[in-house]
């Protein structure tokens, strides 16, 4: 079973599943998530930094420590970390570990029609904020090498 209740299916032809990835990316932007804060009261999703206050956010660090945080948890495929990016300071970056090997994949802001998205594959899967990408890809492969299953979390100093 997927998400929403259905029943999973193997998709090997690259284009279908590309067009499957789509097709959950609008469903689950359709159903919208409430977040709660720690008091239980509901948190504006407009709020731009939501993703900020998450474990798996790192700010503003390099791509070597991203590396180096990652292989700290070890080489396991879904080991992953969202961090600013330093090369284009409007985007950010999901370092994600698959086959022994780190991936980088940027995270492009969209706007269409006066709201903003969220974008790993040029538009085709959008999300409001960072937080519905994250759980997107934690339970949906998409355009990943795999799914998002542990993250390197933030150590607070």
């Amino acid at each position: 079973m997927d998400f929403s209740g259905n029943r999973s299916r193997v998709i090997e032809n690259p284009t279908e599943a590309l067009s499957v990835a789509v097709e959950e990316g609008l469903a689950w932007r359709r159903r919208g998530c409430l977040r709660l804060n720690s008091h239980g009261s509901p948190i504006a999703m407009s709020s731009m930094a939501i993703h900020r206050s998450q474990s798996w956010f790192h700010h503003k660090i390099s791509r070597e420590e991203a590396q180096r945080l990652i292989l700290q948890h070890g080489l396991v495929d879904g080991v992953f970390l969202v961090r600013d990016s330093q090369s284009n300071p409007k985007t950010f970056v999901l370092s994600l570990s698959h086959g022994l090997k780190i991936k980088h994949f940027q995270i492009v802001p969209l706007e269409d029609d006066g709201k903003l998205f969220y974008t790993l594959d040029d538009g085709h899967t959008r999300f409001t904020d960072l937080i519905q990408l994250v759980e997107f890809y934690q339970l949906n492969k998409g355009v990943l090498p795999c799914k998002l299953k542990h993250y390197c979390a933030r150590i607070a100093l």
